[in-house]
């Protein structure tokens, strides 16, 4: 493709050996224009015409401009558009004035010829297409570096900074223009995570002539003192002979990631809720707990805190007080334990405590002893006063096991040996705790499926009227046959049932059949007489209690009079408010309420007149020392005479001898109940009870 050569020159002769120098070159083909006047190559030069100048040659004298005023016209409008000055002798330091501003060459026109002409507008543009390559690909650099999202640095051979690209300058608190020339360690300052300083990477890289990292974590100070944590990659940088004049450094700021990363690792290892470490960072903790005890010969302790009932909190005011109140507890933990102690979250309402030295076994004790005490102490949550009681299990290394998981699990089974003891104390593990633990698991694998096998049954006690002595009434009681136990009684499978959630779905199946059977024995014409069974806290605050104590009498057309609910005093204080809303809606039904246990619990004489109860049943272990102990006699005679002022009825219940029963009789309770008138029985040998003649056929009282 042609090229275009403008030709700025009044002198005829001149122009024309310009013009048959370039037609017969070699190296074209050049088309030329050719002006006189200066102004004329000026406009050719600011056209947007469809041939661009490929170069210029001119003379600097010309009728309307003179001198170096006439290059400096000339390069201000075309830069990069390459100049060759022809110049007479007279005016040769002219000529060598325009190399000074910008001018690529100049010749003498005095003694040029053909062959020199067409040479030296050649090489011209020959250097200025390579130049301009050059400048392409330059520019193309520039831009690259400019746009990535890293920051880039490059120092030269002597470590200066030569270039900063945008982000460089933003993360490093410097601008290009000043930071250019300066050292690399002015700029670019650094110090490790321990804060100390680092050497500078880009001598160390110029160095060795390898690339290399900044180690993990660094911190790059600005200016103004701020911080930002980065990673970064670094170069040596070589010429066509390979060898090092310089490095380039590529980074970027890692902070937010690092800090995200930091989270997210701490999340991992900590309980959403209360904050506390979770399982797997407790393992961590007591792993090397284990390392350092074995290694010191030294003890410790692992704490494994349930908290009684949760589930009854959870269902009687949500969930939302349930979350509230563990948090709660979590804060309490942690202020009862020593700071280089950890409390976790096991998850729901468990917590395990790791005592990281012990002197001695009973450093334990004191420690479980001030939790109980204060994690006792009511919690103010929301517009509630709430008080618990825990179970707490101990284990001691190396005594009770070496390693993590066994520590864990027998601190555990020493747990569920503090509820089976009654809840709201503590218990060290032993050995034989195990096999209770295994009894247990065995019998929460086996209430999974008990109902869907049929393998409960109720058994029917008689009540009796102690005056007239007369079939009152029976309580049916539960009883499991376990296919590997045999019999397993109510008081050993229930509270399994109630930890593991079971009690519910064991009530309904109570209630449904005792009302059944009930029904059956009325529909064959047997004696009029109620079925009492027992309820739970978790079932009264369940779901729809009252609804579905409603649907069953409904299902089976049993008239409520028929029905006697028995609840202890416990289940009473738990919620007041709430309870005493159920009581009314089960009193409205037609139900009969009975308070179990009574004088065992801590409920007030205000109970009795707050809530819809129609009998009292006095707890059998007042009735055990009737006649040995004053105390139990005064208790019953007061329990009597208190049922009698608030017109409720009195039922004794676990009478076994005669004494017991005459002495009953002779306070004027008015029911009574034991093995002395007859143990639980099965419903066809009850159904024989309820058809004999009363009351001579009263078992026991044959002879009374």
């Amino acid at each position: 493709m042609a090229q275009t050569i403008l030709l700025i020159h009044d002198d005829t002769a001149v122009a024309k050996v310009v013009q048959n120098a370039l037609f017969g070159s070699s190296d074209g083909p050049f088309v030329i224009e050719w002006v006189r006047r200066c102004a004329k190559g000026l406009a050719r030069l600011s056209k947007d015409a469809k041939a661009p100048i490929a170069a210029v040659l001119g003379n600097l004298f010309l009728p309307d401009s003179e001198g170096i005023e006439t290059f400096d016209k000339i390069f201000r409008i075309s830069p990069h558009i390459p100049i060759l000055v022809l110049s007479s002798s007279q005016h040769e330091n002219i000529a060598k004035q325009a190399i000074q501003h910008g001018a690529q060459d100049y010749l003498l026109e005095d003694n040029v010829d053909e062959p020199a002409i067409a040479k030296a507008v050649c090489n011209m543009v020959a250097r200025a297409a390579n130049t301009e390559a050059l400048l392409i690909e330059k520019e193309r650099a520039q831009v690259t570096l400019n746009s990535i999202a890293d920051a880039v640095a490059c120092t030269d051979a002597a470590g200066t900074i030569t270039f900063l690209n945008p982000i460089a300058e933003t993360m490093t608190g410097w601008r290009t223009e000043k930071a250019v020339g300066r050292p690399f360690s002015e700029v670019f300052q650094i110090i490790g995570i321990n804060r100390q300083r680092i050497v500078n990477p880009m001598a160390l890289v110029m160095r060795g002539n390898v690339a290399a990292s900044l180690a993990a974590g660094c911190v790059l100070i600005r200016p103004d003192g701020s911080e930002s944590v980065i990673e970064d990659s670094v170069a040596p940088i070589h010429d066509r002979r390979g060898d090092v004049t310089g490095a380039v450094m590529v980074f970027h700021d890692v902070t937010q990631v690092r800090a995200m990363s930091q989270k997210m690792s701490y999340l991992a290892q900590h309980d959403f809720l209360t904050d506390l470490p979770n399982r797997m960072l407790l393992n961590d903790r007591l792993s090397q707990a284990i390392v350092a005890a074995h290694r010191q010969h030294q003890q410790l302790a692992v704490l494994f805190v349930d908290v009684d009932r949760f589930k009854h909190i959870n269902d009687s005011f949500g969930h939302m007080i349930g979350d509230q109140l563990l948090v709660s507890l979590a804060k309490r933990l942690v202020a009862s334990v020593r700071n280089s102690d950890t409390v976790s979250r096991q998850g729901g309402d468990e917590f395990i405590i790791l005592l990281s030295t012990v002197a001695h076994a009973e450093d334990a004790a004191l420690s479980a002893q001030k939790i109980l005490t204060t994690l006792g102490m009511p919690h103010r949550v929301g517009q509630h006063d709430l008080q618990i009681t825990l179970s707490v299990g101990i284990s001691v290394y190396p005594d009770d096991g070496n390693d993590v998981e066994t520590l864990v699990r027998n601190a555990d089974v020493a747990m569920l040996q503090a509820k089976d003891k009654g809840r709201n104390n503590y218990q060290f593990f032993k050995p034989r705790m195990n096999e209770h633990a295994l009894k247990r698991q065995s019998l929460e694998s086996g209430l999974r499926y008990a109902l869907k096998r049929q393998e409960f049954v109720l058994h029917y006690q008689p009540k009796i009227n102690l005056r007239t002595k007369t079939l009152t009434g029976a309580e049916a009681l539960i009883r499991w046959r376990n296919p590997q136990q045999g019999v397993v009684f109510a008081k050993d499978f229930i509270p399994v049932a109630e930890q593991c959630g079971y009690v519910v779905q064991i009530g309904r199946w109570v209630l449904g059949e005792a009302c059944r059977q009930r029904r059956c024995w009325l529909d064959a014409g047997l004696a009029q007489t109620p079925v009492a069974i027992n309820i739970s806290a978790v079932e009264l605050r369940a779901n729809n209690f009252v609804e579905s104590v409603h649907a069953v009498l409904e299902d089976t057309g049993l008239d409520p009079n028929y029905l006697e609910l028995e609840l202890t005093e416990t289940v009473l204080m738990q919620d007041p408010d709430s309870t005493a809303t159920v009581l009314r809606a089960l009193k409205e039904l037609g139900v009969r309420l009975t308070l179990d246990d009574f004088g065992t619990g801590y409920s007030s004489l205000s109970f009795l007149k707050r809530f819809p109860i129609d009998a009292l049943k006095i707890d059998r272990s007042f009735v055990r020392g009737l006649c040995t102990d004053v105390g139990d006699a005064n208790i019953v005679n007061a329990v009597i005479d208190l049922g009698r002022n608030f017109h409720l009825q009195v039922i004794a219940e676990g009478v076994e001898t005669r004494e017991q029963f005459l002495a009953l009789q002779a306070q004027s309770c008015d029911e009574g109940q034991g093995y002395y008138f007859g143990a639980a029985i099965a419903a066809d040998e009850f159904a024989r009870l309820l058809g004999a003649k009363l009351p001579t056929a009263v078992l026991a009282l044959s002879n009374a």
